[in-house]
């Protein structure tokens, strides 16, 4: 039986205070039902970073993974930019 393709996302670390994880904000721009203008939607997915690699502002690719705990259901793939 072969595994389906896992969801990725590429977003900016907002938070890394916690051992072992980070919170991840995740832009996309959506039409507005009404107006038609473009608005920015976030979204914040926590994820495994098992190295404690990740700083505050990094631009990062997670991807989805089994429940790791309550919240956490995603895990770091790689760093895409480390913050200057």
């Amino acid at each position: 039986m072969e595994r389906t393709l896992r969801k990725e996302r590429i977003g900016v670390v907002v938070s890394n205070k916690m051992d072992k994880t980070i919170v991840v904000a995740v832009k996309r721009k959506e039409m507005h039902p009404m107006y038609g203008k473009f608005v920015n939607k976030t979204t914040k997915f926590v994820a495994e970073d098992a190295n404690n690699q990740c700083d505050e502002g990094d631009t990062v690719r997670i991807m989805e993974t089994r429940p790791l705990s309550k919240t956490k259901c995603w895990r770091l793939v790689e760093i895409v930019e480390k913050v200057k």
